[in-house]
């Protein structure tokens, strides 16, 4: 999952991205609304961490972009704001959840994949494609009934085709999921890892798409496997 975290406070954008990666989240951080703005015209997130006090502005100033886009993100906003009437704010103007500062990291995430599950288009976070499940919620595959290790890149690819399973993805936004904006990759890269995902998972359950990408599952042929 790739997730944008706008906040202005160094430290706290610091090891709330540490904790996301160590999950297998890749995470863009920008530090005022301009760079959000920038970011999600450009990149295609699952979710946005916005804080609402920032050097620029209001956050929820930012809503009405995200929900012009054609995939809308999760938002949950971030703020040191303690009082019910700008929770009820937050809530009101469109955001999914809401978390007080400071905040244990641990939270975060718990409501970062609860409003996840919440927004997935099953509203089920276990997937069954024949002899294999995946479990969203607990970052587990099991292949008829034996579970099977993933590196945290294998699991936040095969995250982004769980979660939207129906859907063709292409190769730009399943490498979105894989690095963030700092990072530099091959032109294969995005093979290697489908191809180790196909070995542990079964060739069958990755399928490529001609001209658009890969998908999960097993779907009218109109790719190659």
């Amino acid at each position: 999952m790739r997730v944008l975290l706008v906040e202005d406070d160094p430290a706290l954008s610091e090891a709330v991205c540490g904790y996301l990666h160590a999950k297998a989240f890749v995470v863009d951080a920008v530090p005022q609304l301009s760079l959000a703005r920038t970011a999600l015209a450009t990149t295609q997130y699952a979710a946005v961490l916005l804080d609402l006090h920032l050097p620029d502005g209001d956050g929820l100033s930012l809503l009405p972009q995200i929900r012009a886009l054609a995939d809308r993100p999760i938002v949950i906003a971030l703020t040191a704001r303690d009082q019910v009437s700008d929770r009820i704010r937050g809530l009101d103007a469109g955001t999914d959840d809401y978390l007080v500062k400071p905040y244990d990291p641990a939270e975060l995430l718990a409501r970062l994949r609860a409003v996840e599950r919440r927004r997935s288009a099953a509203n089920q976070p276990v997937l069954q494609l024949g002899d294999l499940q995946i479990d969203l919620g607990r970052e587990q595959v099991l292949r008829a009934g034996v579970p099977i290790p993933l590196t945290p890149k294998e699991w936040a690819l095969l995250r982004v085709m769980a979660t939207r399973p129906e859907r063709n993805h292409s190769r730009e936004h399943l490498q979105d999921a894989l690095y963030s904006f700092d990072n530099s990759t091959d032109s294969n890269t995005l093979e290697v890892f489908i191809s180790r995902l196909r070995r542990k998972l079964g060739r069958d359950h990755i399928e490529t798409v001609r001209g658009m990408g890969y998908r999960l599952g097993h779907h009218p042929a109109d790719g190659t496997p």
